[in-house]
């Protein structure tokens, strides 16, 4: 017999989707996540989704086909306030872990891509300044990149290192004369580099006997260019490109101090993440209700999709993965506002929703048949942009390393 969860979620009427606690199930907060919220935090998330609702939605169609990069968003995102959101003072809004994660969730209900421009701004450039650099550097950079008045980027990725960045080929070599350090090498796949004033780029320097560190570079320094990568099918409302240095000088004062080796960026990337797990799922739900919608309304056979009982397994699947992952990831954000999370908590999450979402956008555009691959019904924008979701930040097949926990015991 069909489980009362599927018959539920595909029911019409009030009583799927009342609010009033009752005996009905409400399929669009299964778990009650809204209960588990602080007052702020319901408030942000609340803020965050009138605002990608009305002023990105209508625009994310366009920006995709045309791959084209909205120099506004930033302004408008730091003048909502969501930019630097888990960051306290210097413009940046304080909030939790859990309402960073609910602003990503909002914004890539829209779009990855307008996500990916937001969280790398948030945890990969103003993050680092905030957590490894000097009170002149942050009071000189976070202002600026949490108002969306400058826009960055965060250089790790090289052409031959992506998944390991260990083998490092960027050199930083210091120019005793000159007091500078001189950067050379390429980082690819760098979200925001050809429009970004203030890159965070990571380095070997040979003044720290070769260790990684991490140096603040700005638009227009002598050496330094970031071409964009064309041709992308992903992610295309976000601009992509390298970062190519050619013995580009750079102040000491720009040197992240409290950066070591290769904590440095892996803590960026640890926080970036953590909004990347909640993000993902936004994506998953969107496509969950898009399909849900059509299955309603399209007929076959004389019924309306929605009464197929495989198409009602498929609902219950997909319901099943976002409420438990939604569950996850606020688990593990209480936990690191405690200070008590883990990378490999992090990195858990993180691999389970974007893979779990690829799944549920894939089951969406099944049931849209035909029309799924059509852009103005979003749901195969969604599944293309998390194809590259699922891959960066720590691939979903990468992140398994983290298993290695598993087996703590052996030698």
């Amino acid at each position: 017999m069909l489980s009362r969860v599927a018959q539920g979620l595909l029911r019409t009427g009030p009583s799927a989707v009342s609010t009033v606690r009752s005996s009905s199930f409400n399929f669009r907060d299964a778990f009650d996540l809204s209960s588990q919220l602080t007052e702020d935090e319901r408030a942000l998330m609340e803020t965050a989704h009138e605002y990608c609702q009305e002023k990105l939605l209508p625009r994310v169609t366009e920006a995709y086909r045309g791959e084209k990069y909205d120099p506004t968003l930033i302004p408008e995102m730091g003048k909502m306030g969501l930019l630097g959101a888990p960051y306290q003072g210097y413009g940046c809004a304080g909030t939790t872990s859990v309402g960073y994660g609910l602003i990503a969730r909002e914004v890539e209900r829209v779009d990855s891509g307008y996500r990916s421009t937001m969280s790398v701004q948030t945890s990969l450039v103003i993050g680092p300044i905030y957590n490894y650099g000097t009170e002149e550097q942050k009071k000189k950079y976070i202002p600026g990149l949490a108002s969306g008045e400058l826009v960055g980027c965060f250089g790790l990725t090289e052409p031959n290192h992506g998944s390991n960045p260990s083998g490092m080929e960027t050199k930083a070599r210091w120019d005793e004369k000159t007091k500078t350090y001189r950067l050379s090498g390429t980082k690819s796949w760098i979200s925001n580099s050809p429009v970004a004033d203030v890159l965070i780029v990571w380095a070997r320097s040979d003044k720290h006997n070769n260790d990684i560190k991490g140096f603040i570079l700005e638009k227009g320094m002598d050496g330094l260019t970031c071409p964009k990568i064309e041709g992308k099918l992903s992610l295309r409302t976000s601009v992509t490109g390298q970062i190519a240095m050619d013995e580009v000088p750079v102040p000491e004062a720009n040197l992240l101090p409290n950066a070591r080796g290769l904590g440095g960026p892996f803590g960026c990337l640890n926080n970036a993440r953590m909004g990347i797990a909640f993000g993902a799922l936004g994506a998953a739900e969107d496509c969950f209700h898009r399909a849900r919608e059509y299955a309603l309304e399209r007929s076959q056979f004389g019924r309306p999709l929605a009464q197929n009982q495989l198409i009602q397994l498929k609902f219950a699947d997909m319901l099943t993965e976002i409420t438990l992952g939604l569950q996850a990831c606020l688990r593990v954000a209480r936990l690191k506002d405690e200070g008590l999370v883990t990378p490999e908590q992090i990195s858990l999450i993180k691999r389970n929703s974007c893979g779990k979402s690829l799944d549920i956008a894939r089951k969406a555009r099944d049931i849209l048949g035909g029309n799924g691959i059509v852009d103005e019904y979003h749901v195969i924008r969604h599944m293309i942009n998390l194809e590259t979701v699922n891959t960066y930040e720590g691939p979903f097949s990468a992140l398994p390393k983290s298993a290695k926990i598993c087996f703590q015991d052996l030698s």
